[in-house]
This record gives structure tokens, C-alpha cells and sequence, in this order.
């Protein structure tokens, strides 16, 4: 198996300080959260941003605030921002990132039921930002929260509309209204990615660690976070996202994965490496 790539979602859109009170909204909280977890081990920051007062927004000048605030801490980082935004975002709002042209950004592959709200991208929608990352020579990580989302993706890929191989996938599972966070639909999802393409799998609350240890057995790599689950274990809050990344670590050590630095990652995952 190769190495084992983490990535850390530090902050999403909608968890608040109120349900955690480590959950970063300013610059040099986020700068905090990211290092954290860099230095627990993650490959990679996924990076949602937000106001001052913990409001998400897609802001362009916010992301590039925060983006190279981290660079200077963490240089050799994979920034994976979000074009996901939050519920009600317009396309072009959530597009903003991808102006600064990073390495990589999600490309959600569908609408879904999103707890009581409707998580909406539309096929025009979704060809809106595959041309946005062609163009800018943007490799996607493909969100899959349902299982009709990689089917749909795949034939964007063969028609050209979005990046094709070799393809990336966070598959999300156990968001309230979506796809469980079993094995067995882990392993249908996995089955069903192109020979050569790479996975990652996110657990959404109790899950977390319990979706993390098969997928690092299955040869994938892992996704934890504040934006996924606020929890260390069972009734205990987390004091970082660094502390989620360790836990993942140990899991790792447990199976006999070793971890994959930032330069590894980018190997892994067809980047070009930094100069």
C-alpha cells in the first residue's frame, strides 16, 4: 500500500465555537488549526474560511488572507480550498477561490439533502466548475455524498467537462439525509472509481474513526476535522484538529500505514512538486 494521506478539515462552514470553543474563525485561529494538524501529521489542510464573527463566507480576499498566512507557517501544505461555500451560496460565489488558482479545490458532484437543508449543484452548475478548473488548471477533489454523485462525475469526466484521470475522490458518508457511513457502501463506492484514480474517505460524526480504520486497511487515505466531528471520543471534545490527525496516526500505526508527508502526498496524487 502506498502511504497514507490526511487531510484536515479545520473549520468548515457550519460548526461554531458554541458547540466547540477551539472551532477557528479568524485568520490566526485558522493559521493555528492548520498547523496543528500539520504537525499531527496531515497532508493536507481542506479549507473552508470565515468572518471575524465565525460568518462563512467565499470571500476571495478571506481566502487569500488565510491561504498565505498559512503558507508562512506550514510551506509545504496541500490547500484544498472549498467550492462547496455554504447552503445558499450562489455558483459564482462559491467559485471565488478558485480565482487565486490553487493546486486543488472540491468539486461537489450533486445536490443532496443536507440535514434539514438542500445541498444544490445542479448539472449546469457542476459544468460551470469543471470548465472554471480546467481552465484553470485545477485538479478537483471529487465530493461524493451519495452514490449517484460518482456515476454522474464519471460521465462528466468522459465528455470532457470536468479534469479527468487520474481522479481524486473524497467520498462523505453519514451526513445526515445522504449516503451511510458503512463498509459495505465504502467498498461499493471504492469499487467503482477508474483503475488508477485515489480516494479519500470522510466520516461524518461518530463515524469519524470508525469509517477512517477500514479505509486505511482498504489502501485509502482518511479526512478528519472540526468541519466532520468536534469529538476525540464518546463525550469528549477536541482540543485541536491536530489532536483528530493524531488519533488517525495512531489508527495508521495500529495497521501499518505509514504516513505520507506534504512532497509524498503530491507524488500520490499526480501533483506537480513544489520549487
Amino acid at each position: 500500500m502506498e502511504k497514507l494521506i490526511i487531510t484536515a478539515a479545520i473549520c468548515g462552514a457550519e460548526v461554531t465555537k458554541e458547540q466547540n470553543p477551539a472551532v477557528p474563525y479568524t485568520v490566526e485561529e485558522i493559521v493555528r488549526e492548520a498547523k496543528s494538524a500539520v504537525d499531527a501529521g496531515a497532508a493536507i489542510v481542506h479549507l473552508h474560511v470565515r468572518e471575524d464573527d465565525g460568518t462563512p463566507t467565499q470571500s476571495k480576499a478571506r481566502f487569500k488572507e488565510c491561504i498565505d498566512a498559512i503558507y508562512k507557517v506550514c510551506p509545504d501544505v496541500i490547500l484544498i480550498p472549498s467550492t462547496g461555500g455554504a447552503v445558499g451560496m450562489t455558483a459564482e460565489e462559491r467559485l471565488q477561490p478558485t480565482e487565486l488558482f490553487p493546486e486543488m479545490a472540491t468539486l461537489d458532484c450533486g445536490t443532496c439533502n443536507f440535514g434539514d437543508d438542500v445541498f444544490e449543484n445542479t448539472m449546469p452548475m457542476m459544468r460551470d466548475f469543471g470548465k472554471r478548473m480546467l481552465e484553470n488548471n485545477i485538479k478537483p477533489e471529487y465530493e461524493c455524498f451519495e452514490m449517484g454523485h460518482l456515476d454522474t462525475v464519471l460521465n462528466m469526466a468522459k465528455k470532457g467537462q470536468v479534469p479527468g484521470a487520474p481522479m481524486q475522490f473524497n467520498f462523505v458518508l453519514g451526513v445526515p439525509g445522504c449516503t451511510p457511513a458503512t463498509v459495505s457502501n465504502l467498498c461499493w463506492l471504492v469499487n467503482a472509481i477508474p483503475a488508477g484514480s485515489t480516494w479519500t474517505a470522510t466520516g461524518i460524526g461518530r463515524h469519524a474513526f470508525t469509517l477512517a480504520a477500514p479505509a486505511i486497511a482498504m489502501g485509502g487515505n482518511v479526512r478528519v476535522g472540526f468541519e466532520d466531528n468536534l469529538y476525540l471520543e464518546r463525550g469528549v471534545l477536541a482540543k485541536s484538529n491536530g489532536e483528530l490527525v493524531a488519533k488517525v496516526v495512531r489508527i495508521a500505526k495500529e495497521l501499518g500505514r505509514p504516513i505520507a508527508t506534504s512532497a509524498e502526498a503530491r507524488e500520490i496524487l499526480g501533483l506537480k512538486p513544489l520549487k
